[in-house]
C-alpha cells in the first residue's frame, strides 16, 4: 500500500493529558474505527485502545468498496463505499484493509484490491 496519502493536518495526536472521565458505552461493530488493539486517532480522547493510528488516505476503486467486521471473503457485507470515495487505511493484514471514510465511521474491511492504486 506504499504511495499512500498520509494527511497528518486532518488528525494530530491530542495534546495535554489524555484520560476517560467516566464509562463510554461500547459502540456496535462496525459503527466507529475501533477495536480492542487499535483505534482511529481522532477517538483517542473519547475510547481507549492500545494504540491509534492516524490513518493514511486512500480512494476506494471504480467498482467501490465492501466493508465486512471481519477479513474473510465469507463474512457478511453491511456497508458499501462509493467509487471514487474518501477510505482512511488503519491496519493491513495480508489481501485485506481495515478503515473507515472518516472517525465517524462506519469501520470494516475490505479487500485491498478493492482501493484504487496509489499515484505515482
Amino acid at each position: 500500500m506504499s504511495g499512500a496519502t498520509r494527511i497528518v493536518g486532518d488528525y494530530a495526536v491530542p495534546e495535554g493529558v489524555l484520560g476517560l472521565k467516566g464509562p463510554v458505552e461500547k459502540p456496535a461493530p462496525g459503527t466507529l474505527p475501533l477495536r480492542g488493539d487499535l483505534a482511529h486517532m481522532a477517538l483517542a480522547g473519547t475510547h481507549l485502545a492500545a494504540h491509534y493510528v492516524i490513518p493514511h488516505v486512500h480512494t476506494v476503486g471504480a467498482a467501490g468498496a465492501s466493508l465486512r467486521l471481519t477479513p474473510r471473503a465469507d463474512a457478511e457485507v453491511f456497508a458499501t463505499l462509493a467509487a471514487g470515495s474518501r477510505f482512511e487505511l488503519l491496519d493491513v493484514a495480508g489481501e485485506w484493509a481495515w478503515g473507515c471514510p472518516g472517525p465517524q465511521g462506519p469501520a470494516g474491511w475490505c479487500r485491498t484490491s478493492e482501493l484504487a492504486p496509489a499515484e505515482a
